[in-house]
């Protein structure tokens, strides 16, 4: 009799350790993805060949680099052309999923930006604008996006969901040129977000 009752105790309780067993590889599989989804390469969103289209020269070396700022983590990507000057540079902010900050890349945007809104920067309390080329704001482009001039060209700033890309394009054109080649790149890595 003590027999039956043991093995009828170790078939009630063999559903409960496969559940419990179950439960235990599913949690741990998916904090296992989340985190590996958190984690984006700049370099994983646009193709050498893209580049190469882009810019009209060969892409001859591809160099990731990656840094975190306590805060944000900045995955960099630098397209070597075989015309030097027609490099490419991607950038990829997004948070820092090692760091605690509730701060996201999407607070930063706004307080870099949000004063731009309309392309009239906000004044400090002293009266004065800020100084240097004003962000222009580009529709139809991410959540969010504007070119800053600099004397090279400028860069392409695209906020989509809470991360942003920069792209930066070297080369002789023109700036409105730039603009459109940093458009066509900025929109195929956004395919990839």
């Amino acid at each position: 009799m003590r027999l039956f009752i043991s093995e009828s105790s170790r078939v009630r309780s063999s559903p409960i350790i496969c559940l419990v067993t179950s439960l235990f590889v599913i949690l741990c599989g998916c904090k296992e993805h989340r985190g590996t989804l958190a984690k984006r390469d700049a370099c994983s969103l646009i193709s050498k060949e893209e580049v190469a289209s882009v810019q009209a020269s060969p892409v001859n070396d591809i160099k990731s680099s990656e840094r975190s700022d306590d805060v944000f983590r900045i995955s960099q990507c630098f397209y070597a052309t075989a015309e030097s000057s027609k490099s490419v540079n991607l950038a990829l902010v997004q948070s820092d999923p090692k760091q605690g900050s509730t701060r996201s890349p999407k607070d930063f945007w706004k307080e870099k930006f949000d004063p731009y809104e309309n392309e009239e920067p906000k004044t400090h309390s002293g009266g004065e604008k800020e100084q240097g080329s004003l962000p222009k704001k580009i529709e139809s482009l991410g959540d969010d996006a504007y070119w800053v001039a600099n004397r090279f060209g400028g860069i392409l700033y695209v906020l989509k969901g809470d991360v942003f890309i920069s792209v930066g394009i070297g080369g002789t054109d023109a700036e409105e040129t730039k603009l459109k080649k940093s458009k066509v790149l900025a929109q195929k890595a956004l395919q990839h977000l």
